[in-house]
């Protein structure tokens, strides 16, 4: 994953760009979530990295999930909860598809 295509989906420094990727997902996490978007979710996650511009060192790359990572961490810990593996849709999953 790149900088490049967080910043594309629409998760930039100046927040989440109208009309995007991103709002859309803010949108339906949102009415998914009962009217908010929960932090550690896709769009806060995506939002975060987007405004870091910190895509590069989080271990969510291009081969999958980088071992030892942040996001193998996140993964692990999604796993956890529910029940041995990330759900689709769901923040690991999400993320690595950007």
């Amino acid at each position: 994953m790149s900088d490049r295509n967080v910043h594309n989906a629409g998760f930039t420094s100046s927040g989440i760009t109208g009309g995007s990727l991103a709002s859309s997902m803010m949108s339906k996490e949102a009415r998914g979530s009962g009217g908010g978007v929960h932090s550690g979710g896709p769009t806060a996650t995506l939002q975060e990295m987007g405004a870091k511009g910190s895509t590069h060192s989080s271990g969510f790359t291009s081969s999958g999930i980088s071992s030892g990572s942040r996001a193998s961490g996140m993964m692990s810990q999604e796993a956890r909860s529910h029940g041995g593996g990330t759900p689709r849709g769901g923040t690991t999953s999400t993320v690595q598809s950007i």
